[in-house]
Parts: C-alpha cells; structure tokens; sequence
C-alpha cells in the first residue's frame, strides 16, 4: 500500500503524476488531512477561552470535512489516472499534520509514503515543512515531490543558462 498526501495543491498534484511513473500498479490511500477548528482554536489563548463553551463538532468542521472528502476524491480520481488502485481518505488533524500523516501510514500499513513539496525557503523553512518532518520522523520511505514550477526554480539555479554572447561591434 502506497499513501499519497493530497491536498489539491500543484505540488501534491506532481506528486501523484511523478509516484504513478514510479509506482503504478500500487494499491493505494489518497488521504487528505483537514483541521477541526478547535485544533485552530487550542492554539490560541483566546480560542482556548472561546472553546469553554462550545462543544465539538462545530458547524465550520462539517463543512472543512466534506472539502476535506471532495478533495480527496479528486486526488484518488489523479491517482487512478496514474496507474494507481486508489482509494480516498480524509483525516482530522490530530497534533501537528506530519504527525497525522505518520499515524495514517501506520493505520494504512503503507510500504511508502508520497507527498508534494512546496519548496519553501527562508524563514518558512525554518519554521518547519510537513514533508521535512515527515523524512525526519517516518519510518518507511518516503517520496517527496516539487511541483514543475519549483523544480524549474531549482533546475536553473543547479544549471543556469549560458550568457548571452557579447554583442558583436556594429
């Protein structure tokens, strides 16, 4: 079983076009993972003070989990196209995302993990990416995928392109 995180992005989209190459014939879990919004509302000194009151599910989960479900349709609907027997799985976030992933290949008994990577730099790499703490932590392999736009990005600054030949004297 291959799981295949999909959250409808161009990078996760590469993902599953570049693993089906690699591994079609598969059978495979498209799993997107959605946040509850008490999972927004705990990080936050206020929302933990609004949550008093409130008792899960809210109202805003059920509409993130039926997305959360479109999406994941759609990805296990790519991921058949690529030569994949996929299905679609949508979970709740439970902690941090690479955590929920891990524990959904667990689940899943998954040979590989495939995801998309948005090529972050600066500052939001250093604040951590799903796909860095999924490498660091899993236990499986783990494929990660930039999507065409990144991998042109980093193409031309592993190759830049000639310079152009000095005008010639007119």
């Amino acid at each position: 079983m291959i799981l295949i995180c999909y959250d409808g992005s161009a990078d996760a989209r590469a993902a599953i076009a570049d693993a089906g190459r690699v591994l079609a014939g598969h059978p495979a879990i498209v799993l997107t993972v959605w946040e509850p919004i008490t999972e927004v509302l705990i990080r936050t000194p206020a929302g933990t003070a609004l949550m008093a009151g409130l008792s899960p599910p809210m109202p805003a989960d059920a509409e993130a989990e039926t997305e959360a479900q479109r999406v994941a349709d759609e990805g296990a609907e790519l991921a058949r196209a690529a030569g994949f027997d996929a299905s679609a799985r949508i979970c709740a976030q439970s902690g941090s995302v690479a955590d929920t992933i891990i524990a959904q290949s667990d689940r899943a008994n998954a040979i590989a993990i495939v995801m998309g990577s948005r090529g972050r730099t600066g500052l939001q790499s250093l604040m951590g990416s799903v796909s860095h703490a999924v490498v660091q932590r899993s236990d499986r392999a783990v494929m990660v995928v930039p999507s065409a736009a990144v991998a042109a990005v980093r193409r031309e600054r592993l190759h830049p392109a000639s310079p152009a030949p000095p005008a010639s004297p007119a």
